[in-house]
């Protein structure tokens, strides 16, 4: 994401209404406006490989799964970002028409541009969601996935996985071997 300097602080609702009206995604940040960049083509083929893989396991179970062009808020003053997929199975999200505020899964493909964010503050702000459970990052240049699961102690504990591993997401008993991720790709 970039910052677009030119607006002044926006609230909540001023950046819901100006950003419905834009070409281009924004996320929202204490009242700053950060445009969205534009991915690979591995980002864009993982994104896919992982959200048609939770499609199909969720099919009739009563969750939804998002991605890309869904906002995800903290909470209904912000901040609101765009994962690259997640999984909501609230029924307080099966009314919303633009925003998911309750989901047990996200997953964000990594980019150098967006990483240590990825990593850092937006981690940081996606633990302030009650009902996630787990957050996924994977990678676009390697094959390497890590999920951090919330223990029933209350802290976030790290799930490394690489080549050859089976992944395995508790928030949706889903599991599925990595090449599934990364189907279609060839990094050399």
């Amino acid at each position: 994401m970039i910052a677009t300097p030119k607006l002044p602080n926006l609230s909540p609702q001023e950046y819901l209404d100006w950003e419905a009206q834009q070409p281009v995604k924004h996320e929202y940040i204490n009242g700053e406006i950060y445009a969205m960049t534009g991915g690979t083509i591995f980002h864009n083929d993982i994104a896919i490989n992982i959200t048609s893989a939770l499609k199909s396991h969720l099919r009739g179970k009563g969750c939804k799964v998002q991605m890309v062009d869904v906002k995800v808020g903290i909470s209904e003053k912000g901040p609101f970002f765009y994962p690259d997929v997640m999984v909501t199975c609230d029924e307080r999200d099966k009314k919303e028409r633009l925003i998911v505020y309750h989901p047990c899964l996200i997953i964000e493909v990594l980019s150098p541009s967006t990483e240590a964010f990825d990593r850092g503050d937006q981690f940081k702000f996606y633990r302030q969601i009650d009902t996630l459970q787990e957050y996924v990052l994977i990678d676009a240049e390697k094959i390497n996935v890590e999920c951090f699961r919330l223990n029933d102690k209350g802290f976030w504990e790290l799930h490394p996985y690489q080549e050859n591993d089976e992944i395995n997401l508790n928030s949706i008993n889903f599991s599925c071997p990595i090449s599934l991720i990364y189907e279609d790709i060839n990094f050399s």
